[in-house]
């Protein structure tokens, strides 16, 4: 049986992205703290942050450190990270800060991590990693860390201190079905990044049902789908405000990245049908229009994708606006549709 919109927890994923125009990183860690405040006060579950590098768009690469700067001034909504690229850290060194995190603000704190740089190789290797040899120990860095966060073991040789017995839900994150099928066997929470990799969404689905095992973190598998949602009164709207994701997106494809732009009345001349092609499919699951248009949209992508939870990511250059799409988003899961 189909569930409705209003069943599932809803939520949102930040890049603490930097706007054009911005003086430095300070304003967008300014909004997404506002953000993150208006998320709470309309009910969404979670407020995560991704860790990037070496991009002139994201502010978010001392992932940890933002989410305290989000979770010491809030009160109830969930804050972590969408995620955590493992292999640019040490398992322990990760496990002592989000320890510190849960710690500080106990019982809203989430731990996503994923298996990809989150950044250019030769920035990977700026961060003192080897890009080949870390993601081959993808696998048992994850037990590692799990292990580091839970139940004290005084025998152990190392320890996690801040981070020992604190549990930190650990979630894997993927754009493939690499992660999904990991997820699965370790009983994990899974979430998919289908706001800019849609290919392969309903394959990692399919794989981390199948290959799911129960466990003490979880008895049934779960999970949770991030897509791009832009809500505003009317479709023309929506679409207006979508033109500064569309140049973001377009700057991927050139390796011209650039702070988010304000939107423009027409996308004509700036991109090549080849390049608008090649945007549209990557923002395959993006959501864009007036609520009604927004709510029958994801309505069928919960009918379709059966997942548990819907992360929002929304990449709006006016604050006002965004905020309108973060109230018309949380009306919609607060009502279903219809």
């Amino acid at each position: 049986m189909n569930r409705k919109l209003s069943s599932i927890p809803f939520s949102i994923l930040d890049l603490a992205t930097i706007h054009q125009g911005d003086m430095n990183a300070g304003n967008a860690f300014r909004r997404s703290l506002e953000m993150a405040q208006t998320a709470e006060l309309l009910g969404y579950t979670r407020y995560w942050f991704a860790e990037h590098h070496n991009m002139e768009s994201v502010a978010s690469a001392a992932t940890s450190v933002l989410i305290g700067y989000v979770a010491g001034r809030t009160n109830s909504i969930r804050v972590g990270s969408g995620g955590i690229m493992l292999p640019n850290h040490s398992p322990l060194v990760i496990a002592e800060q989000f320890g510190t995190l849960e710690t500080l603000y106990p019982g809203r704190i989430d731990l996503g991590i994923g298996r990809a740089p989150g950044t250019d190789p030769v920035t990977s290797h700026a961060l003192r990693r080897s890009l080949k040899g870390d993601i081959n120990e993808f696998p048992s860095d994850v037990v590692e860390l799990i292990n580091y966060l839970g139940d004290a073991d005084p025998q152990a040789k190392v320890r996690a201190i801040p981070g020992q017995g604190t549990k930190v839900p650990v979630w894997l994150l993927g754009s493939s079905t690499y992660s999904a099928q990991l997820a699965g066997m370790l009983g994990l929470p899974f979430a998919f990044a289908s706001h800019f990799a849609p290919a392969q969404l309903m394959d990692a689905l399919q794989v981390y049902r199948s290959h799911f095992k129960p466990s003490t973190f979880l008895k049934e598998p779960y999970a949770m789908a991030c897509v791009n949602i832009i809500a505003a009164g009317t479709d023309e709207e929506a679409e207006f405000l979508a033109s500064s994701f569309y140049q973001l997106a377009l700057g991927l494809f050139r390796n011209d990245r650039r702070p988010l732009a304000p939107p423009v009345r027409s996308m004509e001349g700036i991109w090549t049908e080849p390049e608008r092609n090649a945007v549209m499919h990557m923002l395959t699951y993006s959501f864009r229009g007036s609520k009604t248009t927004v709510s029958g949209s994801l309505q069928a992508f919960l009918d379709k994708t059966g997942v548990d939870e819907i992360m929002a990511a929304t990449y709006v250059h006016d604050m006002g606006a965004r905020k309108m799409s973060m109230e018309l988003v949380a009306s919609i899961f607060s009502q279903g549709a219809g």
